[in-house]
């Protein structure tokens, strides 16, 4: 049983109006802060959690809404299998649980789900259901929901480095011809394009090993609120501080 709304809401809020903003093509997002929203309201961290993967399908809906092309969420790091052993059982029947309620509304949506992580290192049951998230979405191109499961930044650029350093190894590829071109090819998903905004909400202010690689040239937007908490007004005004910067990727502003 679900312990929270049965229904998105999808309301507006005064002033956030979409137009003469820049959509970012790709946004990734933090899902941050859920065990401090349920310790605030005296519930179990698994409570949290659950909260969490409600908002996540708010944010399906309104990114496909405004036009987001590729939306990454970190739902699950390298890291954070030293978590109690109780915490991850719930976040891992949650992560199952999400895709048998949540499937359907991704259909309506056309939204196609792809992982970006360690998979193979994952349970046999984990694993299944991403092969069939996977397989189902395939058809679906309003937009891509790529999901960071057991994902870690440096294990992935590690395992783009072994693999790079097989094609050397067997003549493929000799080392001089080794560039950043070579590196984004090996990562988990080389055609997904860079992240252009990154948010972190729940008030923490560094990337956990989230996209490293990816991330070099993306903006990045800070804020307080939890994750469960998180509201279009939020996104919105994350899209306005977008909007008003100027990306020169290293380049000298043209006069």
């Amino acid at each position: 049983m679900w312990l929270f709304r049965t229904r998105r809401s999808t309301r507006r809020t005064p002033g956030d109006s979409s137009q003469g903003l820049k959509i970012p093509a790709h946004l990734a997002v933090f899902m941050d802060g859920n065990g401090r929203w349920a310790a605030k309201r005296g519930l179990p961290r698994s409570a949290g959690h659950r909260a969490g993967a409600e908002k996540l399908e708010d944010l399906c809906s309104w990114c496909g809404e405004l036009g987001v092309r590729f939306l990454t969420v970190y739902a699950f790091s390298t890291e954070n299998w030293s978590r109690p052993e109780e915490e991850v059982h719930a976040l891992m029947e949650l992560f199952v649980e999400f895709f048998d309620r949540f499937d359907p509304a991704l259909e309506r949506e056309g939204i196609r789900v792809r992982f970006a992580g360690d998979i193979e290192a994952l349970p046999e049951r984990i694993r299944s259901v991403v092969r069939r998230a996977e397989s189902n979405s395939l058809h679906r191109s309003r937009m891509q929901l790529i999901i960071a499961m057991n994902y870690g930044g440096r294990r992935e650029i590690a395992q783009a480095v072994r693999g790079i350093a097989r094609q050397v190894a067997d003549g493929k590829l000799l080392p001089e011809e080794v560039d950043e071109s070579t590196v984004s090819a090996h990562l988990y998903l080389p055609d997904v394009p860079d992240p252009d905004l990154v948010i972190r909400p729940s008030g923490e202010f560094r990337l956990s090993n989230f996209l490293l690689w990816e991330s070099a040239y993306s903006e990045l937007w800070f804020d307080h609120v939890l994750w469960p908490d998180f509201s279009r007004e939020d996104l919105m005004r994350a899209f306005q501080s977008y909007s008003s910067r100027n990306r020169r990727f290293g380049k000298v502003e043209s006069p």
